[in-house]
């Protein structure tokens, strides 16, 4: 399971690093950068709503759900707290990092409840690490000259994905109220990522009604995909 979810995680590593490549030799528009974050929170709305939700409500561990999903907001709150403290690159490369490495214990949680959710998990930050990868590398353009530089960095940076993978993977050997926690804490930290990050950074441009509709496309995009999958 470690294993499959570790191989898994290179995908969107390979997404970021992609992304970074993209934007040190043209940066996408404020617009289109926009429409990419609506629908990265749809898929990930839907992967958490979808998948990791109802997985919880089967379990019937109320405790172990509180328990874990107070944890899941008072990681989220400090990473709040850390991103308005980030200043310069060096605080905003140690914030994103610790997305990173979020989302791949999210990812190696997924995996943990089986292996369609970790593949929907896997699309889901796919598509939000590519968004991540465009963010650094944009952010360090504007103090590293050297695009080969500024693409190494973005790739150091993703190794954070499988780490927090292999640390998310043991957890399908616990116990069912503890995986159950587990779960918990994975579903407040995707809504988080839709909430507090892609959704408010996608409203800092005027908003267009074909860039708002790319949530609903994003969201139904992975319900039809989970259909397929079955």
């Amino acid at each position: 399971m470690a294993i499959s979810a570790w191989m898994y995680t290179l995908i969107p590593a390979a997404a970021a690093i992609i992304g970074a490549a993209v934007a040190v030799s043209a940066r996408p528009g404020p617009t289109l950068v926009s429409a990419i974050q609506h629908f990265a929170a749809g898929v990930v709305f839907a992967a958490a709503a979808g998948e990791i939700l109802p997985d919880i409500m089967h379990r019937g561990s109320p405790w172990a759900t509180l328990i874990g999903g107070g944890i899941g907001v008072a990681t989220m709150l400090l990473v709040k707290h850390l991103e308005a403290l980030a200043k310069g690159p060096a605080g905003l490369l140690t914030v994103i990092g610790i997305d990173i490495l979020i989302d791949g214990l999210v990812l190696g949680i997924g995996f943990a409840a089986g292996p369609k959710v970790g593949l929907l998990l896997t699309i889901a930050l796919t598509i939000e690490v590519l968004f991540l990868g465009l963010t650094v590398a944009t952010e360090l353009g504007e103090s590293v000259r050297s695009r080969a530089k500024v693409i190494s960095i973005t790739s150091a940076l993703v190794l954070l994905l499988p780490i927090g993978a292999l640390l998310g993977a043991p957890v399908a050997l616990l116990p069912s109220p503890l995986l159950t926690g587990f779960f918990a804490f994975g579903l407040i930290a995707l809504l988080y990522l839709v909430t507090e990050e892609l959704l408010i950074e996608a409203h800092e441009t005027p908003d267009r009604p074909w860039v708002t509709a790319m949530f609903f496309v994003g969201f139904l995009a992975l319900l039809l995909l989970e259909e397929v999958i079955g």
